[in-house]
């Protein structure tokens, strides 16, 4: 009887041991990124709705419960963002995006030699 006992307890320990739950894998994204040269054959109505598709996945990555991931499904994440940071880069630059930035200092400098030059 003691015997029955103790086998009863040990299948039951390896039971429980065995019935632990896995974080549920996220379903696999069918994200496609774009290269620069993709970007620029699109037209402005294409990019429109790039747009908000990456918006709306950006829009969902937040909302995930990232605590739940796996490394490699995190560093995946990562690596869409990135290319989504890219592809966005690529569309600012084909509008015309871009620009040219001055520093106080720079302004400064060009008034002062603009000021010398007049005079």
């Amino acid at each position: 009887m003691k015997i029955n006992f103790y086998f009863f307890v040990a299948a039951m320990m390896l039971m429980l041991a065995v019935t632990t739950t896995k974080a549920a894998t996220p379903v696999p994204s069918t994200w496609k990124s774009y290269s620069k040269e993709e970007v620029k054959a699109m037209t402005l109505d294409q990019q429109k709705e790039r747009v908000v598709e990456i918006k709306a996945r950006i829009a969902e990555i937040k909302a995930m419960d990232k605590s739940t991931l796996t490394s490699a499904d995190k560093k995946e994440l990562r690596t869409e963002l990135k290319s989504m940071r890219a592809e966005m880069k690529a569309m600012n630059a084909g509008v015309g995006g871009g620009g040219i930035y001055l520093s106080y200092a720079a302004i400064i400098i060009i008034l002062l030699l603009l000021i010398l030059i007049l005079k």
